[in-house]
């Protein structure tokens, strides 16, 4: 079903724009980096600018599977598990594995995307959407996720930008 063909990510928005054949076709609020934008290792920033997903991680597993360096850990989120967890970054379900595509910029050296682990995913329930929490990661909803993945072919191009995109946050969805 990958129908999508570009992802556009709004820091200002904290909203996900999905397009086919330069069509809207999808919108989900998600939650960037706390930190703000930026592309250096370490800075716990989003990286901003065009990438590619790289690879795509997950497929066939229950919602909310606790992902840990990639894998499963066998484990499926619940509020016990997270009262049992306290500050840990939960990522959940699946990941889009993000690849920056300008050298120098978020491509190699010190501000590789890739090499940072900058990936959409999802997050409990209980995490805000809407508003910049996370580590430099894009989160989304779990069910938004579910519904994101099959839709995203491996190499589908992200753009990660500052700009609000006022027309798109209130369009039609085709």
């Amino acid at each position: 079903m990958n129908d999508l063909d570009f992802l556009h990510i709004s820091i200002a928005d904290q909203t996900l724009y999905g397009f086919a054949d330069s069509c809207l076709c999808l919108r989900f609020p998600v939650s960037t980096a706390r930190n703000g934008a930026g592309e250096r290792n370490g800075s716990g920033c989003t990286p901003r600018g065009l990438h590619q997903v790289r690879v795509r991680i997950g497929e066939g597993l229950p919602p909310g599977a606790v992902l840990r360096g990639r894998r499963w850990t066998g484990e499926v989120w619940d509020a016990d598990l997270h009262e049992r967890s306290p500050g840990r970054d939960w990522i959940l379900t699946r990941i889009l594995w993000l690849s920056g595509c300008e050298p120098g910029y978020n491509r190699m050296g010190p501000v590789d995307t890739f090499r940072r682990y900058i990936y959409l995913h999802g997050t409990p329930d209980s995490e805000p959407m809407g508003i910049a929490l996370s580590h430099g990661c894009i989160r989304l909803r779990n069910a938004d996720l579910l519904e994101l993945f099959p839709r995203v072919p491996a190499g589908c191009a992200v753009y990660i930008g500052e700009a609000a995109c006022p027309d798109w946050l209130s369009a039609t969805l085709k």
